[in-house]
């Protein structure tokens, strides 16, 4: 098994991509807010899709470099999981319009019912609907929520925006992260 570490030129650009991600992220999350009726649709989907591009730069830049020193072809496809990749360009699939109909407590065909993974996505989107009607949400979830809300208004030095757009609880959280942070300064040389 090797041993030796991720080289910190690759380390720091896998963070910066990161970070890049997380920032997309966060967009995602405030473009679902009520105030953001105009323009959700768009929004979501265009930071979603950023995402998910920055995220997939990392996974080829690390494959990259495996496959510069030398990674079997196997191991790599392995560890990239091509088999789970989607191409956006196909557009929603049946397994996606499933997941929508479950969501939306709309009856699936029984022709669609018949494959597997649109009837495991139609009972995802059931069980995230069920969810929804409970007022109570999974901490961990709340927290991710918060830290995201919380990193971007520090960043972006506008901390008391976070009561404007946010529920009061979600807010009081992104407050409390916020506050917990110090924006480093940069180096002079």
């Amino acid at each position: 098994m090797d041993t030796t570490p991720m080289p910190e030129p690759l380390r720091r650009a896998v963070h910066q991509l990161v970070s890049e991600a997380a920032a997309s992220c966060q967009e995602v999350l405030r473009y679902t807010e009520p105030d953001q009726a105009h323009t959700w649709k768009r929004m979501t989907l265009y930071r979603a899709t950023d995402a998910a591009d920055t995220l997939n730069m990392v996974a080829m830049l690390i494959a990259a470099y495996c496959q510069r020193t030398g990674m079997a072809a196997d191991t790599l496809e392995s560890y990239l999981q091509v088999g789970q990749q989607d191409l956006r360009s196909a557009g929603p699939q049946e397994e996606d319009r499933a997941h929508v109909a479950g969501l939306m407590g709309e009856a699936l065909s029984y022709e669609a019912m018949r494959a597997p993974t649109d009837r495991m996505r139609y009972h995802r989107g059931q069980r995230q609907a069920e969810q929804a009607q409970h007022p109570e949400d999974d901490p961990g979830k709340l927290f991710t929520e918060a830290v995201l809300h919380g990193l971007k208004a520090k960043l972006c030095d506008d901390v008391d925006s976070l009561d404007s757009y946010l529920p009061p609880q979600m807010a009081a959280m992104a407050r409390r992260v916020a506050d917990a942070l110090e924006v480093p300064e940069l180096a002079t040389a």
